[in-house]
């Protein structure tokens, strides 16, 4: 049996470097400012060009990473289009800085594009009032409010200005990618349209954040859809990919290359099984969402993750509302209240 946490591609390499994992696709890690330090995108031959896979965060060093290869192991062939697998900032951040620059279209799914779109316009004047609304339901004291209040949106901070227009994918779809079928597969739940994809002629498979060899994607509940079941839809779209080889190249954003496919599913099935069980047997009294966080998370919680936490803890209450196994009340001052029903 393969070993899901394998690196199957060698040591891990420097930033703005490519490597060919698989012919004619190239593995290219850029930096995050985060504790998940890194991303991987994917550059890929097509014909007398490229196809680009992700971008990589809205950041001057980043536009500098990518200078860097137009001029060098990039130049010569022109770069024909950008695939975004979902738009969170880290994928789709430089997309239209990329688009513009290149003169080139990104390819997305309906659904992440509106996702993209909503997130990086939702700078209203009554942003605050919601998120005040929305955390303090979740249980957050005065000092994780001023979080709250000092951080508004992080979104269009993250992302350059998007695209004006983008050519639609959607599950199923097949690109030819220098003469080879790559497939949509679309997983949901991290993002609400997430394109994975698939190419069976070399057995490998782009997963993005859907399938990550060490870590688990997060899935969380966000603000715009607070009654959200997202960890249903993960769990759920987990089989989608079931049927592909079991010996499938899986080239994540996170982390390395891998092979273990069906064990990695199941691992990552599994992991969510243990993880709601914790949280049933915690609300035997009943809990808020922040207090549930001590028992999804070992750990102590920067700034940043704190908001994905949270997002998570809820994921897992409205999964385990939808089994019958949690219910919710909302107490004097608006904050809900998650209790076990047996």
């Amino acid at each position: 049996m393969a070993d899901p946490l394998l690196n199957v591609a060698g040591d891990i390499i420097e930033t703005g470097i490519l490597k060919e994992v698989a012919p004619g696709v190239h593995w290219l890690r850029m930096p995050l400012p985060f504790q998940l330090n890194h991303i991987n995108l994917w550059v890929l031959e097509d014909g007398d060009g490229w196809t680009l896979i992700d971008t990589g965060i809205n950041r001057d060093e980043i536009k500098e990473f990518w200078e860097g290869l137009f001029s060098g192991p990039l130049s010569g062939r022109p770069v024909k289009r950008l695939i975004v697998t979902h738009y969170h900032p880290d994928h789709i951040g430089l997309a239209g800085w990329l688009t513009k620059k290149l003169g080139i279209e990104m390819w997305a799914t309906e659904n992440e594009w509106n996702s993209a779109n909503l997130f990086y316009n939702d700078t209203g004047p009554d942003f605050l009032d919601r998120s005040r609304s929305f955390y303090g339901a979740c249980g957050f004291n005065e000092e994780l409010m001023a979080v709250v209040e000092e951080r508004h949106n992080p979104y269009p901070t993250r992302v350059y200005e998007l695209p004006e227009s983008y050519r639609k994918i959607a599950d199923g779809d097949v690109i030819d990618i220098n003469g080879r079928d790559w497939r949509v597969i679309v997983g949901t739940g991290h993002s609400p349209e997430h394109a994975c994809l698939y190419c069976a002629d070399h057995q490998v498979l782009i997963s993005g954040d859907q399938i990550l060899p060490k870590i688990t994607p997060n899935v969380s509940v966000w603000m715009p859809f607070p009654d959200s079941d997202p960890l249903s839809e993960f769990l759920g779209s987990l089989d989608n990919f079931r049927d592909l080889d079991p010996d499938t190249l899986v080239l994540p954003s996170h982390n390395w290359p891998f092979k273990g496919l069906i064990e990695r599913l199941d691992q990552l099935a599994h992991h969510h099984d243990e993880r709601l069980d914790d949280v049933v047997a915690a609300c035997a009294e009943p809990l808020t969402a922040t207090q549930v966080l001590k028992f999804l998370f070992n750990r102590e919680l920067d700034s940043h993750q704190l908001f994905f936490a949270i997002g998570e803890s809820l994921s897992h209450l409205h999964y385990l509302m939808g089994k019958g196994r949690i219910s919710k009340d909302t107490d004097a001052n608006g904050v809900f209240q998650f209790r076990a029903t047996s």
